[in-house]
């Protein structure tokens, strides 16, 4: 089949992975210091890594390819996410599970909304970062009395700071008035499930 697939000239690569970061389906990936398609598969034929040369080694070519392959993520079932700017009190939490989710996990484990966000209503923090523990232990209490979620899991790194959300979570958990079930799952800096 013919399509529209990017092209890479490696003599004009210097290696620097912006095209990497500019890709948005995951076809490109640096090795022995040069950009590679590793999956053709994952190519949509857009080109929105060529903008992001420094140096012009890409281009798009129309050639013999396979088909592309669009990789969906699990539909986000609500907005807002973050967990300082949730109404404890929204629809979106009415008898779904919550995960509670550092800001890290979802970009660094691929499977996160296929795993995660399907069918549960999400809220991320990083307590390291936003310095707002008393109040995201309130917030939470607040969701937990006020919606009907039947249970919590706390989603983070495998890093100390992320520590701290999980006792963001057991705090809360042990002020509000409604008991509910709560686990810990914990990812590893390479993405993979602990």
């Amino acid at each position: 089949m013919k399509r529209t697939v990017i092209k890479i000239d490696e003599n004009r690569c210097i290696g620097c992975g912006a095209c990497v970061t500019g890709c948005h389906g995951g076809a490109l990936q640096i090795v022995d210091g040069k950009a590679k398609v590793i999956n053709e598969l994952f190519c949509d034929g857009l080109g929105a890594c060529i903008g992001e040369c420094p140096v012009g080694a890409l281009s798009l070519e129309e050639r013999d390819a396979q088909p592309y392959h669009h990789v969906a993520s699990a539909p986000l079932h609500q907005f807002p996410i973050q967990l300082r700017l949730v109404n404890p009190n929204a629809p979106f939490f009415h008898e779904r599970d919550l995960i509670l989710a550092a800001d890290c996990t979802a970009f660094v484990c691929n499977r996160f909304h296929h795993q995660f966000m399907k069918e549960n209503s999400i809220v991320i923090a990083c307590p390291k970062l936003d310095n707002m523990a008393v109040q995201y232990v309130e917030k939470l209490t607040d969701i937990i009395d006020s919606s009907s979620i039947p249970s919590l899991t706390v989603v983070l790194m495998q890093v100390p700071c992320c520590g701290g959300l999980w006792h963001i979570a057991q705090q809360a958990l042990e002020n509000a008035k409604r008991k509910i079930s709560i686990k810990k799952v914990v990812i590893g800096v390479s993405g993979n499930l602990l």
